[in-house]
């Protein structure tokens, strides 16, 4: 079984992370969410209380196939030990997702050099060396890298880390049960 972690921070977008839980979940990826805060539970954007899985200082990231990290605020910048852990597991060739303004972690690593990407509009600047495609698609895999734009391509954004977790096949049966597709 495929697993993933999905990260929050003090003002992450609810939408973006909320969904990504659901859809993963019901692929049957084990997903855990990780607090970047002193405590489990950890207040969205718009105050939503989201309780996660396990506090930062107990991840391990050798047992994920997946880092996530959903959009609405850059205070994962402020993270030194997530950024750290963020460049170590891009070298060690982790696959790593982030929607909306989170891309700008891929960015400011340098990590998207030569790489399509996307992220939410008016923050493209901050993708340091990549290549923002022409047309403004919700979603974009270049690598080990998936980057989509913010809260509205929230789903399909799940549904392609569920693809690439789980296979074409198993996205394709959510999005239908969901009413997707």
């Amino acid at each position: 079984m495929a697993k993933a972690a999905l990260f929050v921070i003090a003002g992450f977008e609810e939408l973006e992370a909320v969904t990504i839980v659901d859809v993963l979940r019901r692929g049957s990826v084990a997903l855990d969410v990780v607090s970047l805060g002193p405590a489990l539970e950890v207040k969205s954007k718009h105050d939503v209380i989201l309780t996660a899985d396990l506090l930062f200082k107990n991840f391990h990231p050798e047992q994920y196939d997946l880092l996530i990290i959903p959009g609405g605020t850059i205070s994962y910048l402020d993270h030194k030990e997530f950024m750290d852990l963020v460049a170590a597991s891009a070298r060690a060739g982790q696959k790593i997702a982030a929607i909306c303004a989170a891309p700008v972690v891929l960015g400011r690593l340098g990590l998207l050099k030569g790489r399509q990407a996307v992220c939410f509009p008016g923050l493209e600047n901050e993708l340091t060396g990549a290549i923002v495609p022409d047309g403004r698609p919700p979603v974009v895999t270049d690598g080990p890298f998936t980057t989509s734009r913010g809260p509205a391509t929230a789903m399909p954004f799940a549904l392609e880390l569920l693809a690439i977790l789980s296979g074409k096949d198993a996205s394709t049966k959510i999005a239908k049960d969901m009413l997707v597709a």
